[in-house]
């Protein structure tokens, strides 16, 4: 072991001497039948850096590295389940492989969806052609032609030949506007613009009001959105809930689940230009004002026609074989507690932005790490770095990784740290589950700024929200890989990003060119990113005490509750939590004082050790008290009652998702079954936050004595 190491380091050196001091130190520990502890900890009186202060002397020249990267791994589109995947793949793999890692990967064969024949045509009233209309993307100038065509992955195949309606952004309130205009959708083809969220949804919503089909409008600069449109949750629609291996049960494609998870009618991205063309032909009431911005028409009404739409759209699906990536740091005292980062590398064109400079910023960590390794350290907990494939298709690769190893990962994964688009534009962005708040603030004030000389991404993170504080998103969207850990399994998770909006988002413009001129020249907003999440994987992996507080999670679910007793009108439902969040207020309080005093122990004490080992898996094991085993109503792939999507994407409500469907469902009910719906949900939330006091306490609840909160029994 020390000649393996030795080889590796200059003649010479001052690493030499400090890497043979950590293993003299190291050896003296096993001698005297100590727990040696992460050897940076034992290295620490030789003058060795800590974990993080070495994690940041690295970055001399790494905005030069994460740049080579990013060019490499954006050569050239690579969709998954397509031939060229396998070059970002073999990069990712290679990386990996050179940094000392150990490298596995998992193979899955998931139902894929890729375009086949499409075609899009206006005829006159009298259905004779009146124009051809183009289905291509203006943006893509490369020929011959190397991405895919624009499409809807999983958009049924179909066509129509129907009048059009101009549905604005396809909301309930656009629908509501056209009704006002005595104008309807049904039997016709809804032209949309992009921006009224998920799209699937926006397809879902034109098929309850009627629709045929659905056209979905790209951007004025010539980008069309490819996307999916999978409803239902993420992953393969065949096995939901088990890994879509080779040999795995699959659903039958007339089975009402799987029926469940496609949109009822076809659907398409077009161009502006070419939804433009549609909408200068249409008659009917004017377009309303508020309509009008960035439209880019001078003429035309929102229809009904007098123009037809002949659309045509044939789908491809295949099991296709995709491939997730690992690297692995086992732990030194707790292998068995994993520390999760993960990024995806497939893409719908070149990937520039999402996902690759989120890959690049990985493999940077991953170099890091490996010096790391080479001087000496090691985690305390192991250190599983993830490169997922066919995200794209709705987080399938993670998707199927989670739900192939969800019993070890209930039990041992500590959090996932989730990079997509590492870099999309200007200022920092984070969202979190709320026990990694301070955490996260606490990180983002040990790196630079790349933006502003002499201030730290705090400070103008903290600009951003007027100086105040710093705004963190709750993770209740299901667009990246956080989700099966969060929604499915309750782990706690983070989700980094610069830049709120990215104009060329899954079109040809997101391209290793438009990075380099405008999104990050200096690769500085890389680095940022890369040096963040690297250090919130460190002190996840490293802190003898996790840190986690669930005095800010109670606060958090404080503040959802008024919000939602504000919705609710103070409801006399809503009110019934209050005393929960407040026993959970209470052990959060109760813990935070008991790991204060075991940081002050002996990190070798064997006693001190173990009340720590307890300590930290009721922190990890809390959040999962917040999952439902059978899941939200009719929607059971989603088992997290606090922060998983809600059934109506337009729901005013970003938290407690089984209470927004009740809402969202209740328009046909009584007051009085309204009421009972809503407090139906009301205490399904109410007892998972009573079951994460318990867990945080270490103790069972008084079961004859519900009322009393926080009257509880050591076992």
């Amino acid at each position: 072991m020390p000649d393996s190491v030795l080889a590796r380091l200059p003649p010479g050196s001052l690493r030499f001497v400090i890497a043979f001091g950590v293993l003299l130190l190291v050896s003296l520990l096993v001698l005297l039948r100590r727990p040696a502890g992460p050897l940076v900890r034992a290295a620490a009186a030789a003058g060795v850096p800590d974990p993080a202060a070495l994690f940041l002397s690295l970055s001399a020249g790494a905005n030069a590295s994460i740049k080579a990267d990013l060019r490499a791994l954006t050569a050239g589109p690579h969709l998954a389940g397509t031939p060229p995947a396998a070059g970002p793949a073999a990069h990712v793999l290679d990386r990996l492989r050179a940094a000392g890692l150990q490298t596995l990967t998992r193979e899955y064969s998931p139902l894929l969806s890729y375009p086949g024949n499409a075609s899009l045509a206006l005829l006159r009233p009298d259905g004779s052609l009146l124009a051809r209309l183009s289905l291509d993307e203006p943006a893509d100038e490369a020929r011959p032609r190397r991405l895919v065509a624009p499409y809807h992955a999983y958009a049924p195949s179909g066509g129509a030949v129907a009048e059009a309606v101009f549905v604005n952004l396809g909301r309930e309130e656009d629908y509501a506007a056209l009704e006002r205009l005595g104008v309807g959708v049904r039997g016709r083809v809804a032209v949309a613009r992009r921006g009224g969220g998920y799209r699937g949804g926006v397809v879902t919503r034109a098929a309850e009001k009627g629709a045929v089909a659905v056209l979905i409008a790209g951007r004025e600069d010539g980008g069309v959105e490819r996307g999916v449109v999978l409803l239902g949750g993420p992953g393969d629609p065949l096995t939901p809930g088990w890994a879509a291996t080779g040999g795995a049960e699959r659903l039958a494609f007339d089975d009402e689940a799987v029926k469940r998870r496609f949109p009822k009618i076809p659907s398409m991205p077009v161009s502006a230009e070419t939804a433009e063309e549609i909408i200068r032909s249409l008659g009917g009431p004017a377009i309303p004002a508020k309509w009008q911005d960035g439209l880019g028409v001078d003429a035309g009404g929102v229809g009904p026609g007098p123009t037809l739409v002949n659309f045509t759209y044939q789908e491809d699906r295949k099991f296709e074989t995709i491939q997730d990536i690992f690297g692995v740091i086992k732990g030194s005292e707790e292998p068995d507690r994993y520390v999760i980062l993960g990024n995806h590398r497939d893409a719908w064109t070149y990937g520039a932005v999402d996902p690759n400079s989120g890959t690049a910023s990985l493999l940077d960590i991953v170099r890091r790490l490996g010096i790391m390794l080479q001087s000496g350290w090691r985690p305390r907990r192991s250190i599983i770095l993830c490169s997922w494939d066919a995200e794209e298709f709705g987080m399938i690769g993670s998707t199927e990784w989670v739900e192939e190893n969800l019993a070890d990962l209930h039990s041992k994964a500590v959090a996932y740290l989730n990079v997509d688009c590492a870099v999309q534009g200007v200022g920092f962005f984070a969202g979190s589950t709320p026990q990694l708040d301070k955490l996260l603030v606490d990180v983002t004030r040990q790196v630079k700024d790349p933006d502003v000389t002499g201030k730290m991404v705090h400070d103008t993170w903290s600009e951003m929200n007027g100086g105040i504080s710093v705004r963190i998103e709750r993770l209740a969207r299901t667009d990246s890989d956080f989700a099966p850990f969060l929604h499915h399994a309750g782990i706690p998770s983070v989700d980094l990003y610069y830049g709120n909006e990215f104009p060329g988002y899954h079109t040809a413009l997101d391209s290793y060119s438009w990075m380099e001129k405008h999104g990050d020249p200096l690769f500085l907003r890389h680095l940022a990113i890369t040096e963040i999440w690297g250090l919130l994987a460190l002190h996840l992996a490293d802190d003898p005490v996790l840190p986690f507080d669930y005095q800010v999670y109670a606060k958090q679910l404080q503040e959802h509750t008024n919000a939602l007793s504000a919705l609710m009108s103070n409801s006399q439902a809503v009110n019934l939590m209050n005393g929960f969040i407040n026993d959970l207020s209470g052990a959060a309080m109760e813990v935070l004082k008991e790991g204060k005093k075991l940081q002050q122990l002996d990190l070798y004490d064997e006693n001190a050790r173990m009340r720590r080992r307890l300590l930290n898996d009721r922190l990890l094991l809390a959040e999962r008290s917040f999952l439902q085993a059978e899941g939200l109503q009719g929607r059971g792939w989603f088992k997290h009652l606090l922060y998983s999507p809600p059934e109506d994407y337009e729901s005013k409500l970003s938290f407690f998702p089984g209470i927004a469907d009740a809402i969202s469902r209740s328009g046909n009910l009584s007051a009085e079954e309204r009421e009972a719906s809503i407090q139906h949900e009301v205490w399904k939330v109410s007892r998972a936050i009573q079951r994460a006091a318990s867990v945080l306490r270490g103790e069972f609840s008084r079961q004859n004595d519900p009322s009393n909160f926080s009257s509880l029994v050591t076992p």
